[in-house]
């Protein structure tokens, strides 16, 4: 939401048409979890295209993009489930998904739910039942095949690959519509997450930047009809342009890194459309041979989203060389007057900007990091003495290259003005050296748990955007694997890598629900309706056990006055 105003509550009521499920049998469905493509038989199905007015303010009951709306909040304003009755929750159903490493973040529209899986598979199932309508075969197998999101416009829906394609498939049935190469795999070019749409365009972030190439990683805009590129930014300062001279002499060959493996937001109030990326490459500075700022790593870029115009840049740490990425989720919110953004990279300090200029606002810090300092005035970074680490030296730093926190998405309550992020403070140690993986740029020594954390690995924490206190924290003994999720019944739902799914009590963290799966909740869960009845999703697993598990309250409890 970007009006500033919070949105209906009420669960709506569904038409019949809207559940446009055709049941297949198991054999199916079976083959489709494996990958094996389509079920026989698939039609076209009554279907509303999304438009870019549904996606800018979605209906209640859908769940349109990776984060639900284009600000990123991960808040739904359904209420049907709320703190007194969220102890009821049943599973009312379960759908397999391919093998791989899943990190999946569902869609919703009309009743459908649309998931990816691993190694670049899609499948659509019926919301309310499971029941298996078509499925996308995976693709061959390529490095690093995780899928974590997929967009949705029209009639279609927009997979981005694990080889640098974007794939366009029919929402009723499947079928490819179109399949555009953006670049090329065989120099290590690939997605990992998905696209989002912006002011009618689909756009997307590339990744693997890793390796020297002659070339750089960007964001593109692609007609959705067709899959053309409409425009192209780098996310690399290139020699002879702005911002080239911040990697010194270095050739384009030798200007690695500044990936794009987190999905943007976009605000059609500034009209922009915004984009984080990841750190340079080789990480450490000693390495990169040169003390740079290394435009625009670690960086949001406010892009026009018709043009790809880079509008303004803010870098959140200039030069930087522990791995510690800035490219997490940037979270729109209207706040005290301000048209803010919101976002915590692996270093644990939520930064505040104004969205519209890219000015400075504010930078809180969790406290779990070593490394450097915020000027609370200016937001300039420094370096701590000794933590710029030398080839060949030892160092002790914290966090760990895993970062306080990690791909697992914050989510924004606009009732309590919190926002809810997983982390896992971590400190590590490792020898910086040169090495012909340009990746390896140290040899750790292992990682381990904050001194400050105690016996807890993971926490989910409510952060006060304002003062950056914390109001509350749930702690765990394993990591955080999941998205946190916020709802107008009040609630934030939270997972940890043991397999239990919690939820909370937003104001006060109290756990209402908990229950254990056959896998760690690994994905972004997330929550939408279908003729009158809210559900909960929670994709889970972990290689062979990869699922979504659905919840819902007892038929017995809707009907009680």
């Amino acid at each position: 939401m970007l009006d500033g105003q919070e949105r209906p509550t009420a669960v709506p009521s569904r038409p019949a048409r809207r559940r446009f499920a055709q049941r297949v049998g198991a054999a199916a469905a079976l083959a489709a979890a494996a990958g094996l493509g389509a079920a026989a038989g698939a039609r076209e199905r009554p279907f509303e295209p999304v438009t870019d007015a549904m996606l800018q303010n979605p209906d209640p009951a859908d769940w349109l993009s990776w984060r639900r709306t284009l600000d990123g909040w991960g808040y739904s304003p359904l209420d049907q489930i709320d703190r007194e009755n969220v102890d009821q929750l049943q599973l009312v159903w379960a759908s397999r998904l391919g093998g791989g490493d899943s990190q999946a973040a569902p869609l919703v529209h009309d009743g459908v739910m649309f998931v990816p899986s691993p190694r670049n598979g899609v499948q659509a199932v019926d919301a309310a039942t499971g029941d298996y309508l078509w499925g996308y075969p995976q693709r061959p197998r390529v490095p690093d095949m995780r899928t974590r999101t997929i967009a949705i416009y029209g009639d279609k829906i927009y997979l981005a690959t694990s080889d640098a394609h974007i794939v366009a498939l029919d929402a009723r049935t499947g079928a490819v519509a179109w399949d555009r190469t953006v670049a090329d795999a065989a120099v290590g070019y690939r997605y990992t997450s998905g696209p989002i749409v912006a002011n009618g365009l689909i756009v997307a972030g590339m990744t693997g930047c890793h390796n020297y190439k002659d070339d750089v990683c960007f964001v593109s805009a692609h007609d959705p009809e067709t899959g053309e590129q409409v425009w192209r930014t780098s996310t690399v300062a290139r020699p002879g342009e702005p911002g080239g001279d911040t990697w010194g002499d270095l050739p384009l060959t030798r200007r690695a890194g500044v990936d794009v493996w987190i999905p943007g937001s976009y605000d059609p109030g500034t009209n922009l459309t915004y984009w984080s990326t990841s750190q340079a490459k080789p990480w450490a500075r000693a390495l990169r041979k040169t003390d740079g700022d290394a435009l625009y790593s670690n960086s949001v870029l406010a892009l026009d989203p018709a043009t790809g115009e880079l509008r303004w840049y803010f870098q959140f740490v200039p030069g930087e060389t522990h791995d510690y990425d800035d490219v997490f989720e940037s979270v729109l919110i209207d706040h005290r007057g301000r048209k803010s953004l919101f976002k915590m990279g692996k270093n644990g300090i939520l930064w505040e900007l104004d969205r519209a200029t890219g000015a400075f606002v504010a930078a809180h810090d969790l406290g779990y990091q070593n490394v450097l300092d915020v000027d609370p005035a200016t937001g300039e970074v420094t370096y701590r003495p000794g933590m710029i680490p030398v080839d060949g030296g030892e160092y002790d730093f914290c966090p760990d290259w895993e970062g306080v926190r990690n791909w697992p998405a914050s989510a924004y309550h606009p009732g309590t003005q919190l926002l809810y992020i997983p982390i896992h403070p971590t400190c590590g140690r490792g020898v910086f050296t040169e090495a012909e993986d340009v990746e390896g740029n140290w040899i750790p020594h292992g990682s381990r748990v904050h001194p400050d954390s105690g016996e807890h690995a993971g926490h989910l924490v409510a952060m006060d955007i304002d003062t950056g206190e914390v109001r509350w924290r749930h702690s765990t003994a394993t990591r955080p694997a999941a998205a946190a999720l916020t709802t107008g019944g009040g609630l934030v739902v939270s997972a940890d890598a043991d397999r239990h799914l919690f939820i909370h009590d937003a104001e006060t963290g109290e756990v209402l629900f908990r229950t254990r799966l056959a896998g760690s909740v690994r994905g972004f869960p997330m929550t939408y309706a279908v003729d009158g009845r809210q559900y909960l999703a929670a994709p889970a697993g972990g290689g062979r056990t990869n699922a979504v598990y659905v919840f819902a309250l007892p038929e017995r409890a809707l009907a009680a006055p």
